[in-house]
């Protein structure tokens, strides 16, 4: 970044880096009972890496 950056693309860089985080885990039993082993991340709706997909910031 550069020495000085806008406070609202830090802003827009925070928002985002939280919608792309794991479902929290309780999320799993509550949808699909107890029994079933599901990955946490398959209910993000929000699918971004930082290498994949750029934020038009």
């Amino acid at each position: 970044m550069a020495y000085f950056t806008h406070i609202s693309k830090k802003l827009k860089l925070v928002k985002a880096g939280r919608r792309t985080r794991w479902a929290p885990f309780w999320t799993v039993p509550k949808i699909y009972g107890t029994g079933r082993r599901v990955h946490p991340g398959r209910h993000t709706h929000v699918k971004r890496s930082w290498r994949r997909n750029k934020i038009k910031a």
